[in-house]
């Protein structure tokens, strides 16, 4: 089911399939990548419990508990069930089940709120341990943006500029999708700005693992793009396919099983631990012009 919330500004549309974004149109434009299932047929998928990949797809708890789980986690595959929605607000919730627990043994509740603030589109999610012991996890967001925007644009017409100078980066081994952080590249973009080809992602995903930056700016030779705000998350991903007229600007609240740790889900980096009966909400925004 879809709901479209909307403002004098912006259309955005939201789906209980996933829980996400469907659509961000400003002026009649989308701004939002449109699925070809010939290259991706994501949009803007909640990475939960886990942000990429874990060993062999296998983790354990501090307590012993065994975890089992898809890259990015399972919420992205799961249908929501709509909460609450206004003519600027949706939400949309996910809670534990039976096909959770099976992977992840903890008792959840997760929402997604989708909430208009004039020019700028507010992302929220909020998890809730509704369980009686303490739950790991992580959160993040993988939106991907059209590019070019403008009809009679190029790809390489387009850059995404930090907010702050970085460092360098690391990047997923292709064979087994786990990062690889001691052997690290320099950041590939010129100064602040990170210029975009279809040959950068050849490899893989640009990870930002030392990220000083929490703000990004997409644009175009024509002025248009997107900015996108993220200030609760610690790491950004960049990324692409050879052939993908699209960008993806995935604010995320950890990485992927990283080779100098081990298999123990709190262990990695950027874990969050829920105590009983507590929320924990994380949020990004995104501004198309």
């Amino acid at each position: 089911m879809q709901t479209i919330i909307e403002n004098k500004y912006l259309s955005v549309g939201v789906t209980t399939a996933g829980g996400t974004l469907t659509s961000i149109k400003r002026d009649g434009r989308e701004y939002l990548w449109q699925p070809n299932p010939e290259i991706w047929t994501g949009q803007a998928p909640i990475c939960f419990p886990i942000c990429g990949g874990l060993r062999e797809g296998k983790a354990v708890t501090e307590s012993g508990k065994q975890i089992e789980l898809p890259r990015h986690g399972f919420a992205r595959k799961m249908e929501f069930e709509p909460l609450n929605a206004s003519e600027e607000k949706v939400e949309l919730r996910l809670c534990s089940n039976s096909e959770t627990l099976a992977k992840y043994p903890f008792d959840f509740e997760l929402v997604a709120r989708y909430e208009l603030e004039g020019q700028s589109l507010r992302i929220t999610y909020a998890v809730t341990n509704t369980g009686l012991e303490s739950m790991p996890f992580f959160i993040g967001g993988h939106p991907a943006f059209r590019c070019p925007i403008m009809p009679g644009e190029r790809y390489t017409d387009y850059s995404v500029r930090f907010e702050k100078p970085e460092g360098d980066v690391c990047r997923a081994v292709p064979s087994t999708g786990l990062i690889d952080v001691e052997s690290r590249d320099p950041a590939p973009q010129d100064g602040l700005e990170l210029c975009l080809s279809h040959q950068l992602f050849d490899f893989a995903e640009t990870i930002y693992d030392r990220l000083k930056s929490r703000e990004v700016v997409l644009e175009g030779l024509s002025g248009h793009g997107v900015k996108v705000k993220f200030p609760d998350f610690d790491y950004l991903v960049v990324w692409s396919k050879p052939a993908g007229d699209f960008v993806a600007l995935e604010p995320w609240g950890g990485l992927s099983t990283c080779s100098d740790e081990d298999d123990v889900f709190e262990h990695k980096r950027g874990c969050i631990v829920a105590a009983p009966g507590q929320t924990v909400e994380r949020s990004f925004t995104v501004q198309p012009f």
